[in-house]
């Protein structure tokens, strides 16, 4: 038998065995959670009622899944709906395709075909479009840098990112604003 061959076989069979040893000793990763990579709890098809520090309520929301995220107390959304009072006691909605809700509760970052239409009892309603929003419910503000098209009766406004106050029904448009009206007849 020749001893190359023989060399190159164990040669062979070293490294195979020194690869496997260096994969199966790595230290492995960190993971969240328990362990499981399973939610704490998943909630289908409800309606919860979010109260802010005073007892008030900060928000409605409904939607059919709300999931916490592993390891943190996050929440993910499917297409929530957020009722959002006013001072009068009316509500804003406020629905996207996706939501996100800080530990804390105090921020949701909505994602992807977010609307906003004022209160029905309003006289003139106000609706706005854009494809991302931060929300903070406790003091019923929001914002977006992202572009937005707001709409009232007679009047159609285009920008680059805007703040919101909706207790007070005021807003600003950041940048790059074009706006077209038409007069009611």
């Amino acid at each position: 038998m020749n001893w190359r061959a023989v060399a190159t076989v164990l040669l062979l069979a070293g490294a195979l065995v020194s690869g496997w040893a260096v994969l199966h000793q790595r230290p492995k990763a960190p993971t969240q959670g328990a362990g499981t990579g399973l939610s704490d709890y998943v909630l289908r098809d409800f309606e919860l009622i979010s109260l802010d520090d005073h007892g008030k309520e900060a928000f409605t929301l409904r939607a059919p899944m709300l999931q916490q995220t592993p390891g943190a107390r996050t929440m993910d959304l499917t297409t929530p709906l957020f009722l959002l009072p006013n001072e009068s006691g009316h509500y804003w909605h406020v629905k996207s395709n996706k939501g996100w809700v800080s530990a804390n509760r105090d921020q949701i970052r909505l994602t992807g075909n977010v609307r906003t239409l004022s209160p029905s009892e309003e006289p003139s309603r106000i609706a706005m479009k854009t494809s991302q929003l931060n929300v903070f419910p406790n003091s019923r503000k929001a914002a977006t840098r992202a572009f937005v098209t707001v709409t009232q009766p007679g009047l159609t406004m285009h920008a680059r990112g805007m703040q919101v106050d909706f207790g007070t029904r005021r807003y600003q448009l950041m940048s790059q604003v074009r706006s077209h009206y038409v007069p009611p007849r």
